[in-house]
């Protein structure tokens, strides 16, 4: 049973300005999110210590926990929250290593003694000044991102579609930034890998309805640029849907057993998706239309192209008899 008509083309364009408002809240309030919440940087960015710590014989006594930290100077404002499970349990805090001596771990084993039977599973470190490090790198791998796919499409397409295509990813990043800062979802190595994923995925959707645009200005037998749209649209639908399901059906599945480790990898990739999906049809696609493109002068560009071209092969073919 097929969902969709194989050979019908479907009006995506008569719904663009739906979609136009839906972005632009979505892409304003992520703006307004990221001045006014702001984003809350993980132990990678910020810097600071993590420590994993799971109970064996009962529930994590959280209270009791908070109420021994409490009672230290330089842990009192430490964060520690539940973990995967009752049993498990995580805490953060800013200062690192060298305020605790060696090993954190053991400090901190020292405090919560008499709490019950726990392990210590995990202790990550990461000082001030590695953390700025990485948050820097982290921001210019997604500025480089987006300067390459400029110059990537602008030399596959053109600049207007290099134009459009870039639009649609920054309007992608901004919402998934928002959606970060609303649901409060640390900003670390694993977020910021998320981000890159959602770019090169939405990447990929944009080029291949690009490049069934540019096919079908070549051989459509419309002359509008919106009816061109909705036909190469139309023609990619079925591969659209079928990579878009697929992805999510595995998100999904990361995000219900993957765990509380990738838990906010799996939340940013769900959104990045869809939004990606979205953008492509209704963002980039219809942006061509504001930076002029043609459809009659890309044609006409094509013929002077293609009579250049048999220009000088005519020339080459005089040239190698002898006549010129």
């Amino acid at each position: 049973m097929q969902i969709f008509d194989k050979g019908k083309i479907y009006n995506f364009m008569g719904m663009r300005w739906i979609m136009f408002i839906i972005s632009a809240i979505l892409f304003f309030g992520s703006i307004g999110l990221l001045f006014t919440k702001g984003l809350s940087y993980g132990i990678d960015f910020a810097g600071g210590t993590l420590i994993q710590v799971k109970y064996h014989d009962k529930d994590a006594p959280i209270d009791l926990i908070r109420e021994r930290f409490s009672t230290n100077e330089i842990l009192k404002n430490a964060s520690i929250t539940e973990f995967g499970s009752a049993k498990e349990i995580t805490i953060r805090y800013t200062t690192t290593s060298d305020s605790l001596g060696n090993n954190p771990g053991v400090f901190v084993s020292e405090i919560l003694k008499g709490t019950g039977e726990f392990e210590i599973r995990r202790v990550d470190v990461v000082g001030p000044k590695i953390g700025s490090e990485l948050r820097e790198k982290g921001i210019m791998a997604v500025a480089v991102s987006l300067v390459l796919i400029l110059i990537y499409i602008g030399v596959r397409f053109e600049w207007r579609f290099a134009l459009a295509a870039i639009f649609s990813e920054i309007h992608d990043v901004v919402i998934v930034l928002g959606a970060i800062s609303l649901l409060s979802i640390d900003v670390n190595l694993d977020t910021l890998a998320a981000i890159l994923t959602v770019l090169g995925y939405s990447l990929n959707d944009t080029i291949i309805i690009f490049d069934r645009i540019r096919e079908r200005v070549k051989e459509s037998k419309f002359i509008k640029l919106f009816e061109v749209i909705n036909e190469s649209v139309s023609l990619t639908l079925s591969r659209t849907l079928m990579t878009s399901v697929t992805t999510l059906l595995a998100v999904f599945t990361l995000f219900f057993y993957g765990g509380d480790m990738i838990h906010g990898f799996s939340v940013i990739m769900i959104i990045g998706i869809l939004i990606g999906t979205m953008s492509s049809v209704f963002i980039a696609a219809p942006m061509l239309s504001w930076f002029r493109f043609s459809v009659e002068n890309y044609r006409a560009s094509i013929v002077a192209k293609e009579l250049r071209k048999k220009e000088k092969e005519k020339l080459r073919a005089m040239y190698e008899k002898g006549t010129v």
